[in-house]
């Protein structure tokens, strides 16, 4: 069955070669982490449009959408990967920047509640726009490092993930991802995979609901084991509820109701942002069932991949996704680019795939063929999808 790459899944497999840098030879230093620092060229940017205003906006989600789209397609595909055995002690200089994101966007969000609603020389659709541009930054990078910083198992780490999801009111996203989605990607009972055929907008609207219920439960079903109830402090429902609660307040304290208001609207375009690219990474993919309720592990064919050589500089390897499922606790330096034989691979990065998904009528006709390329490459005895992948699938339109 995997005897051969479809070019469809790898647009580079004919010329794309694995390359491992050696991780005995020395110690990586922080020239060879300093691409992945590439968020912080934005904070600057940010402060400038932010004292500019007018046209100047457009330029943040210009950096992250545009910029990248166009780097990606001059620079192309990197396959260069680190030893995956390279310990954790030699990466300090690759965490460090998921370290000091925190504090370093706390401290811009502050700095424009403090200035940006009360400044006479910006109109309100120019505060609006800024709030917008921060929200891109929060979802494109915040989120992501928090994502990161959340699969770690150091308790700094866990925290820090903790405040940058609170900084855009989505806490539950951490129980929900570790304890939903890791386990039943690709399943009925994982809200985040998109269903083939199933537009963002539907799909958007779902998870808003559906996760925040499914992370409770999964949350309460732990405590359950534990003998505890639902409600028991150590319920991590209330510290994310404390966080949100504190930023709510913070922002009311700086620049009172209209600063709730763009503090608000900002977490709205993070998590859109994040869903996004939620929507992209499984569209389509299932996993199939082998017992009710039993379905095969976790596999690099369950991922859509991107080895976009820029955008993954910005997102930390995100788009390896296939290898940050099959292996959850990677850190990001460590994620592999993956064998085209079994990682099926995005026709674009995350830029471009997720302007394309605003456009259902474009995202279908972009990836459905691709999914039924995966299909029948990875399951080619299966003909009945609504059917083969067990009971639920067809009621769930996976």
């Amino acid at each position: 069955m995997h005897q051969r790459a479809l070019p469809i899944l790898s647009a580079r497999a004919g010329t794309a070669t694995v390359q491992y840098m050696s991780a005995g030879s020395k110690r990586p230093s922080f020239a060879d982490a300093a691409p992945f620092w590439a968020s912080l060229a934005l904070i600057p940017l940010v402060i400038i449009v932010a004292q500019t205003g007018s046209w100047s906006i457009a330029l943040i989600p210009a950096c992250t959408w545009v910029l990248f789209s166009g780097l990606d397609a001059v620079i192309g595909d990197d396959q260069t990967n680190i030893d995956p055995d390279t310990a954790q002690s030699d990466l300090f200089w690759y965490r460090a920047v998921t370290l000091i994101w925190p504090a370093v966007q706390a401290g811009l969000l502050v700095w424009l509640l403090a200035t940006v609603p009360a400044a006479p020389e910006l109109s309100v659709a120019e505060k609006f726009g800024l709030f917008f541009g921060m929200g891109v930054l929060t979802g494109t990078v915040g989120i992501n490092y928090a994502h990161e910083l959340m699969h770690q198992r150091a308790r700094l780490d866990r925290w820090l993930a903790d405040m940058l999801l609170a900084m855009v009111l989505y806490n539950h996203f951490r129980s929900e991802h570790l304890l939903v989605h890791h386990r039943h990607v690709a399943t009925p009972r994982d809200a985040v995979t998109a269903r083939y055929g199933e537009g963002f907008y539907r799909f958007f609207m779902r998870v808003l609901v559906e996760c925040p219920i499914s992370a409770f439960r999964a949350e309460r079903a732990m405590l359950a084991r534990k003998g505890l109830n639902a409600w028991h402090r150590s319920n991590p429902f209330w510290r994310y509820g404390a966080l949100q609660a504190a930023f709510l307040i913070a922002a009311f304290a700086l620049a009172g109701p209209f600063g709730v208001v763009l503090f608000g609207f900002q977490a709205l375009i993070a998590i859109w942002q994040l869903e996004l690219v939620n929507y992209v990474e499984h569209y389509g993919l299932q996993r199939r069932e082998i017992s009710p309720g039993r379905y095969e592990p976790v596999a690099r064919h369950h991922s859509w991949n991107a080895n976009r050589m820029a955008s993954n500089r910005l997102l930390i390897n995100l788009q390896r996704h296939s290898d940050h499922h099959y292996k959850p606790a990677r850190p990001f330096p460590l994620l592999q680019s993956g064998d085209p034989d079994t990682t099926p691979q995005l026709p674009f990065g995350y830029p471009v795939m997720t302007s394309a998904a605003m456009v259902p009528p474009l995202w279908r006709r972009m990836m459905n063929p691709q999914v039924k390329r995966w299909r029948k490459r990875f399951y080619p005895d299966i003909s009945d999808w609504a059917q083969s992948f067990g009971p639920n699938s067809s009621r769930t339109a996976l």
